[in-house]
């Protein structure tokens, strides 16, 4: 019965064109047409903004014209607006249809009854401003650190409802099944009736109706109702109900009818203890989301929303923070519909609103977003943005009562500290306060978000008083710049803080969240090994960490496979495969999943199980290694007949097997030359010590059996380099060195010209790099990359990046110029460093240290740090690498097509 017209498109995706103006910067003082809803800047206009960077005095002028039904007559007619940056000052028909709106995030509407002529072309105007007239409102929204746009970037519409009529309603729906519901109403001059209906989804009553009579002038009524045993509410259980109200007259008409979506559930925060939700505690995981797409700014759509919470949820998400201002109401309609917990927030980034422009903004925030099941908590501002006497105010709308967070302080019994090091952690973890951090590992470039995250978790993730946090931040706010040619413009590092890039790339850092987060887990330390622990007995032991699923409702599906070997492709062949049903392992309970191998599976490469929760989204999978590096060296370095020879001049010795030539230097024993068929192949230098020191002290060459063996010796931390070259072309290299005390990181090395480099194919975890504290989320395969020079978060944004630290090689085949470059690794948990990764402008503690040799065969790698913190804030696995004493390798080279 409410009737509708949208003037703008409806979202991002479907816009309208209005007239436009901007008054100053690009295409200043020309009338034009620009799409709505939209932010000005990506259309060519006026000027872009980071922070406290602004130009003053830029405005937006709008005009367009529409023809309301002439059906409307006898309606109460709204105009509104569902944002506009900053303040918006709006004329219907060349009248004013009401006071400056200011306050860049909230919806706000006039009544334009008197104004509209119905039936008739009408012309709406309105004049946008940037910044504000308020000062605070300016402090509060155009003075974070964010980029500011303007325009009218979500849509405008008339609403017309009868002249009696339910303006809104509040709903308090609680896991019990008690029902409560305010509804708000306008234009009652006669005493008559409001009656509630719930229903599910598909229309289906639930229960009966339930009602309440009112007198004449009555703005409110109150109606009650109890359902048993409701399906509730949950990020795991996203159920959802409706409830229609309608107002009658005494005698029965209908007068008016609206129906709201709700859910069944209840939030507690119990001081000391944690967060519960209906009944049950939970850990709530989540990221701070701006809302955001680098081509249009604030503008969006439902598509985009969906995307955004796609991606949340396969990280194994389940709760986001609008940071810094509510988002679009469709939005909040989703994370109701696909279980995602809510942080709803007044803008205010260490700057507040006064209380007198701050004031209607709650009452607009509070009243549009009261009835989702998915809010569990009001934002009032964040990192001092708060302003203490708006408090009280949430509580006047919102019928549920929720709890109101100061975000990086402690209000509400909940402390959100922002970026605490490992060790404050700790020690809040265990303080007397419930510890929810609504910022921490920032993730600005490759360091942090993923990176300490697995050491911050055991602590974050469920202990007492702890309920889990919300990592800053979802995405790269990467702005495409048309003034610029298209460029990439990340406002230096300010911007680049995201788990995934500008157009939702997958960085290395989702993947490893998205393990870390699973709600299934491995029991044992052992079972995160890549091989099977000694103990295997075909079962696979795990954790429940689930709140609310039993593991009966998951599907685990496991496959035997095979890789492909060099040469062959990539990936796997599955050798067998079968699926099960979980076993009933309750929320928090052990268990083991038994898996129905063949009696031959050891005689695959390794056992890849995935597990797949009731919607059908894959949770995790894992890979384990059935074979050994052995067995792929038996596998790959195969003998033929033949002999190698080997010529001696006064500084080198070559050896030589068909058309393979390689030359070892006689000052130092390293590789100094490589020839294929007369080809050159650069790589040379090594082995060098990655760390450490190697004095040359002789070298001896011999003959043995098919091969040729060049022998040096060294003191210092290198010892020995044996290398011997076979008559099957393969150039085995085996060299002991020692290392104790702390280090970066340990190994050895040789130089490669980068720029001959085109990609790299290799068994081992992948596809991402890895860092000695972030590596987590790779897995087991054969992969593939071609070569890039990305610096995460700031340019390139082709993921994976391509150079950096790899994790346990078996296998590696280098794609050059000169040929393929193929090495194995004859031994366990090998790290491949290619080349220095590029990164970003002013990384603050966001890189690592990286030997000086361009190709590394590594037994230790460093750890990454993140915008806050350096390596040693950030926990155990952040420490640095200790030595062990003694280490010893083989490593095989084939130089080939």
């Amino acid at each position: 019965m409410t009737e509708t017209m949208v003037l703008t498109g409806t979202d991002a995706d479907n816009t309208v064109n209005w007239d436009f103006q901007v008054t100053s910067g690009r295409r200043s003082g020309v009338w034009s047409t620009i799409p709505t809803p939209s932010n000005w800047e990506f259309h060519g206009f006026g000027s872009y903004n980071y922070g406290h960077n602004l130009v003053p005095n830029e405005r937006g002028n709008y005009r367009h014209a529409f023809t309301p039904p002439s059906s409307w007559a006898g309606r109460r007619i709204y105009l509104v607006f569902e944002a506009a940056m900053t303040d918006a000052e709006v004329w219907v028909n060349g009248t004013s249809a009401g006071p400056r709106h200011r306050g860049g995030f909230y919806e706000f509407r006039y009544d334009v009854t008197a104004l509209v002529r119905l039936g008739q072309p009408n012309l709406l105007e309105a004049t946008v401003s940037k910044e504000s007239s308020d000062n605070s409102v300016n402090d509060a929204e155009r003075r974070g650190d964010y980029w500011n746009f303007g325009g009218i970037f979500r849509p405008v519409s008339l609403r017309a409802f009868p002249a009696v009529h339910i303006d809104r309603v509040a709903v308090n729906a609680q896991a019990s099944g008690a029902f409560a519901v305010d509804v708000m109403l306008a234009g009652v001059s006669a005493a008559g009736r409001v009656t509630g209906q719930l229903r599910r989804l598909d229309g289906t009553a639930v229960g009966g109706a339930f009602s309440v009579a009112i007198p004449s002038s009555a703005t409110k009524a109150t109606l009650t109702t109890t359902v048993p045993s409701p399906q509730q509410w949950s990020a795991e259980t996203p159920n959802l109900y409706q409830v229609e109200i309608s107002v009658t007259t005494s005698s029965g008409a209908l007068l008016h009818s609206t129906v709201t979506r709700f859910g069944f559930r209840t939030i507690e925060v119990r001081p000391g203890d944690g967060i519960y939700v209906n009944g049950t505690k939970i850990v709530l995981k989540g990221a701070n989301r701006h809302t955001f797409w680098p081509t249009l700014g604030r503008a969006s759509s439902p598509r985009m929303a969906r995307q955004d919470i796609a991606l949340m949820k396969d990280m194994n998400m389940n709760a986001v923070r609008m940071s810094h201002y509510p988002p679009d109401a469709y939005f909040l309609d989703l994370c109701d519909e696909l279980g995602l917990y809510v942080i709803d927030e007044l803008a205010g980034w260490q700057k507040r609103y006064d209380e007198g422009v701050g004031a209607p903004l709650v009452a607009a925030m509070v009243s549009r977003d009261v009835n989702h099941p998915s809010v569990l908590f009001w934002a009032n501002g964040n990192e001092g943005g708060w302003n203490t006497g708006l408090d009280d105010d949430y509580a006047q709308y919102d019928i549920q009562k929720r709890k109101v967070l100061h975000p990086w302080s402690t209000f509400s019994n909940i402390d959100t500290s922002h970026y605490q090091t490992y060790s404050s952690t700790v020690s809040k973890a265990a303080g007397g306060t419930v510890f929810m951090p609504t910022e921490f590992l920032h993730g600005l470039y490759d360091g942090g978000a993923g990176a300490g995250l697995n050491d911050y978790w055991k602590i974050m993730g469920g202990g007492q008083r702890a309920a889990g946090g919300f990592i800053w931040a979802l995405v790269d706010e990467t702005v495409v710049r048309d003034d610029r040619g298209g460029a990439l413009d990340t406002a230096g590092n300010l911007a680049p803080d995201g788990i995934v890039g500008p157009f939702r790339e997958k960085e290395g850092s989702f993947f490893t969240i998205r393990d870390i987060w699973s709600p299934i887990q491995l029991s044992s330390p052992s079972y995160y090994a890549t091989t099977f622990p000694a103990s295997f007995d075909k079962t696979v032991k795990v954790v429940n960490q689930y709140n609310f699923t039993n593991l009966n409702q998951c599907r685990f599906d496991w496959q035997l496979v095979r890789f492909a070997a060099p040469g062959a492709g990539t990936g796997h062949t599955a050798t067998a495969q079968g699926t099960l049903i979980g076993p009933a392992i309750a929320p928090g309970a052990v268990g083991g999943l038994p898996l129905d191998l063949p009696a031959n599976w050891l005689d695959s490469d390794a056992l890849a199980l995935t597990a797949t929760d009731p919607s059908g989204r894959v949770v995790t999978s894992w890979m384990w290694r059935i074979k050994k590096a052995t067995d792929f060296t038996r596998r790959l370095v195969v003998p033929i007949p033949g002999s190698v020879t080997a010529t001696e001049t006064s500084t080198s010795i070559t050896m030589t097997a068909g058309t393979t030539k390689v030359t070892i230097g006689k000052s130092n024993g390293r590789l100094t030359g490589v020839t294929r068929a007369g080809a050159t192949v650069s790589l040379s230098n090594g082995p060098a010590p990655a760390d450490g020191t190697a004095t040359f002290t002789g070298l001896s060459h011999f003959r043995d059996g098919t091969g040729w063996v060049v022998q040096a010796t060294y003191t210092g931390d290198l010892t020995s380099a044996r290398w011997r070259l076979d008559s099957n072309g393969w150039l085995q290299l085996e060299y002991t060195y020692r290392r104790t005390g702390n280090h970066d990181y340990f190994g050895v090395g040789f130089d490669y010209p980068e720029a001959n480099v085109r990609g790299l194919t290799w068994l081992g975890d992948g596809p991402h790099r890895v860092y000695k504290n972030r590596l987590r989320g790779v897995s087991t395969d054969v992969w593939t990359k071609q070569y890039n020079n990305t610096a995460t978060g700031a340019s390139g944004f082709q993921y994976p990046e391509f150079k950096g630290y790899h994790a346990r090689t078996y296998w590696a085949a280098l794609s050059t110029t000169e040929g393929t470059i193929t090495m194995v690794a004859a031994e366990e948990n090998l790290f491949l460093r290619l080349f220095t990764p590029a990164v970003g402008v002013d990384p603050k503690n966001t890189t690592a240290p990286y030997p000086s040799k361009s190709l590394s065969f590594l037994d230790g790698i460093p750890p990454i740090g993140n915008k806050f913190h350096s390596v040693g804030a950030l926990g155990p696995e952040s420490q640095p690498n200790v030595g062990a004493g003694d280490y010893h390798r083989s490593i095989y080279f084939r130089f080939g097509t």
